[in-house]
């Protein structure tokens, strides 16, 4: 993805004059203590006249303050002109919307790679010792030690958009799978939940893990052999013993707090650094914050998840908890003889990485696949501006950043040749056509499936997918949602949509932007629940 880069005039003057005082000041500072030195005859300057110069930058400052002024003043559609202007209004012409996605782009969306990549390198480091210091502590769960203890397997893996080079506006939080090492005599028999017609559409991406004998063991031996680790992390469903996504997070969770403790001191020279626990619902937050002494170019303060994986092979793993995948938990609907604390979720970031990978390969130099990703995900937060909490949670729920990517997914695999119309110069017929895609999923008229999950997963257009995955059932993303709450989400959606280039004028850009603002009055105003308007 290309990177532009832009002036900013309002701090480059100052910081230009700053420069120079700076330099003029520190050679009278070096000249003065070069020791006693010839006096210069009458009338002579000696050396340079730092009020003089100092003078002239400010003077050169105002020129250009004054300049940009009287342009606003007399410029078309400025509210000064009145009726006595020479230029009339329609001879002005606004920006397209291509310029204003592109100016909104550059000034409230696009990240600093720079930046980006140190907070990504902080947070390697500071997890990487957090997980080494996890690992060489053992396990102090409920089996303290020995071959039957669940232990860390040393490593880390960084998902989310972070990493896939699509996310948005700070670098300020970020997701880290930490995969757990099973005892050797631990075989797991991942199962999918999808094809249960009797299970509410919310649990459809969930998965169960049975415990099995490893190829070799015996029967009897192995139930006796493994009772403590499944005594102090599996649960009975149905007549069987699975390990259960609760007690591994509460372990997981009690490991990490440990494991705090031994490298905090170490840590504090660097940043200061503290463990939220989520409970049984969240997975722990590393929350990493600035250090007063830290007088690095990206003091930030950033946000953690550590989740616990269990890999099943093949880039594949199942995490704790599962991701809520509906706006209440509606655990109560879960069939009889199956436990919600045995519910895990799947993880298929490598699949998923591989696919967009391959789709980059394919794409010419130059394609805006993820530029539209990125301006579709602030047209989502462009939306939520004026919604009451409740409505604004359900609207981050339906248009989760996840179901972004697979809309954009989607959309480029239906496409007989992605590789073309997908330039910088049609940006904004791309967007309109994601938005009128996921418009149409979300009114049922097209089927937002899962990327990987099923024979039918659009990653299968890569390669073969792993077992535990082809076998899965496809999982629809917006099943889940009440149908009522889905139309109100599309017809705001169009919308705001409809509505972009005035929120773009108002909320964002540069200042020659603001000329061309609506009216207070015609402002999105702080609204209860959904509009009414019809998709």
């Amino acid at each position: 993805m290309s990177v532009h880069y832009t002036l900013n005039l309002r701090v480059f003057w100052p910081l230009v004059t700053g420069l120079c005082t700076a330099f003029v000041c520190l050679y009278h500072v070096l000249r003065g203590s070069g020791g006693a030195r010839a006096e210069p005859p009458d009338g002579a300057d000696g050396g340079f006249p730092l009020l003089k110069i100092s003078a002239l930058l400010l003077l050169g400052y105002i020129l250009l303050r004054c300049r940009h002024a009287v342009r606003q003043r007399f410029l078309p559609g400025s509210p000064r002109l009145g009726g006595h202007s020479t230029f009339s209004p329609r001879h002005f012409q606004e920006p397209s919307l291509d310029i204003l996605l592109e100016s909104y782009y550059e000034h409230e969306v696009r990240l600093s790679p720079h930046v980006l990549g140190h907070s990504k390198a902080h947070v390697s480091r500071i997890v990487g010792e957090l997980v080494r210091a996890g690992r060489a502590r053992g396990s102090p769960g409920p089996i303290p030690g020995g071959t039957l203890a669940l232990a860390f397997r040393g490593d880390f893996i960084q998902v989310g958009s972070a990493y896939e080079q699509h996310k948005i506006r700070r670098p300020d939080a970020f997701d880290v799978l930490v995969p757990l090492r099973l005892p050797p005599l631990v075989a797991l028999e991942p199962r999918s939940l999808g094809a249960q017609p009797a299970l509410a559409p919310a649990f459809h991406g969930c998965f169960v893990c049975a415990l099995k004998a490893p190829p070799g063991a015996s029967g009897g031996h192995w139930l006796r052999d493994c009772k403590p680790f499944a005594e102090g992390f599996c649960v009975d469903v149905r007549g069987r013993r699975h390990l259960s996504a609760t007690l591994v997070l509460r372990w997981f969770q009690s490991h990490l707090q440990r494991s705090l403790a031994t490298v905090r001191y170490s840590l504090e020279e660097r940043c200061r650094v503290t463990l939220t626990p989520g409970g049984l619902e969240q997975p722990p937050t590393l929350h990493i914050l600035p250090c007063r002494t830290d007088y690095g170019c990206c003091r930030l303060s950033m946000a953690v998840r550590l989740i616990p994986a269990v890999h099943l092979g093949d880039g594949v793993f199942l995490v704790a908890p599962p991701p809520p995948s509906s706006p209440v938990g509606p655990l109560s609907e879960l069939p009889e003889g199956l436990r919600a604390d045995a519910l895990w979720g799947v993880n298929t970031a490598r699949q998923e990485q591989k696919l967009l990978g391959w789709l980059q390969e394919r794409a010419p130099p130059g394609a805006c696949y993820l530029k539209c990703l990125q301006l579709l995900k602030a047209l989502r937060d462009l939306g939520a501006r004026g919604l009451d909490p409740r409505a604004a949670t359900q609207w981050g729920r339906i248009l989760s950043s996840y179901v972004l990517k697979t809309v954009l997914l989607a959309v480029l695999l239906c496409e007989r040749a992605p590789e073309q119309g997908w330039d910088e110069a049609h940006l904004g017929k791309r967007m309109e056509q994601l938005v009128r895609f996921l418009r149409d999923c979300l009114l049922g008229r097209q089927t937002l499936f899962h990327c990987v999950l099923g024979l039918g997963g659009a990653a299968a257009e890569v390669g073969p997918l792993p077992k535990v995955l082809r076998e899965a059932a496809p999982v629809d993303l917006l099943a889940a949602f009440d149908r009522h709450a889905r139309e109100l989400v599309a017809a705001r959606l169009l919308s705001t949509w409809r509505r972009l280039p005035q929120l773009l004028r108002a909320y964002g850009g540069p200042r020659y932007l603001a000329r061309c603002s609506p009216p207070r009055s015609q402002r999105p105003q702080h609204t209860q629940g959904f509009p009414k308007d019809e998709p």
